[in-house]
């Protein structure tokens, strides 16, 4: 049986719906209804991570799924970016549950970021089992950040927040929010702060916990299980390191899943 998951929910409806939610999101909506739901985000003039969202077809409209801690200050800064446009844009999470499970259901579509992530689906509000727990689990073991949990609004960039490797940006389609520094940072490779798993023994290190490489400060330990941590480093730095990894006095070592982009050879820098 799916579970439900926490999510704020809101509907962008009208006849410009989706051509304003084109001009400012990563992700090109154009693809939506072939694709039924797409991986996106708002980011900041200068390319870093408002909000990321889930959206969901709806007719002509837009459903955007998103972090309940992330969903009002969203529906704020899409209002103000909708300017003249002819869309409405409504909190419906009293409505709907997101519904999630590890295997397909009925009326589920796989997750757009990575097929580990399991399946979905929006329905009507009802009595259902906390899915939390159990996905979070999934994400920490795939290897996948919650940028609502692992990152500060406004901390990451987008190369940084792994939105190229999880589909989440759409580098042919035109201008968005931020646009042009993720275009830069693209072209020039010059990502090196990213999100990786680091495997240890034991429950986890404390979120924020530093990561050393002998004394020198590599990055710090975000959302985590047992053996298994997700954590926000300087990844060209630690591929490198000739010093141990450690974290809270523990041994640690990196386990990049096969479908993360690691910097290339030679690219560290200060």
């Amino acid at each position: 049986m799916p579970a439900r998951l926490p999510r704020t929910l809101i509907r962008a409806s009208g006849p410009d719906a989706r051509s304003f939610l084109n001009n400012v999101l990563t992700q090109s909506l154009d693809r939506l209804d072939e694709a039924g739901v797409l991986y996106s985000a708002l980011l900041s003039p200068q390319g870093k991570v408002t909000a990321d969202m889930l959206l969901w077809a709806e007719g002509d409209g837009v459903i955007i799924e998103a972090d309940p801690t992330r969903g009002g200050d969203l529906l704020r800064r899409l209002s103000m970016y909708k300017l003249r446009a002819n869309a409405a844009l409504e909190d419906v999470s009293d409505q709907y549950d997101v519904l999630w499970s590890a295997e397909a259901f009925d009326t589920a579509r796989p997750d757009p970021r990575l097929a580990e992530l399991g399946f979905r689906a929006i329905a009507q509000r009802g009595a259902r089992e906390d899915g939390a727990s159990a996905f979070d689990a999934h994400r920490i073991a795939a290897g996948a950040p919650d940028l609502a949990r692992d990152a500060g609004p406004e901390e990451v960039f987008a190369g940084e927040a792994l939105l190229d490797e999880l589909n989440g940006v759409d580098f042919q389609k035109g201008c968005f929010v931020g646009q042009e520094n993720v275009s830069r940072m693209k072209r020039r490779a010059t990502t090196r702060k990213k999100f990786c798993p680091v495997t240890f023994d034991g429950p986890p290190p404390p979120h924020g916990t530093l990561i050393l490489a002998g004394p020198t400060e590599l990055g710090a330990i975000r959302t985590g299980a047992e053996g298994r941590a997700i954590a926000l480093l300087r990844l060209d730095r630690a591929l490198t390191a000739t010093a141990p990894l450690t974290a809270d006095g523990r041994a640690i070592e990196l386990d990049p899943p096969p479908w993360l982009i690691l910097p290339a050879a030679g690219e560290s820098a200060p």
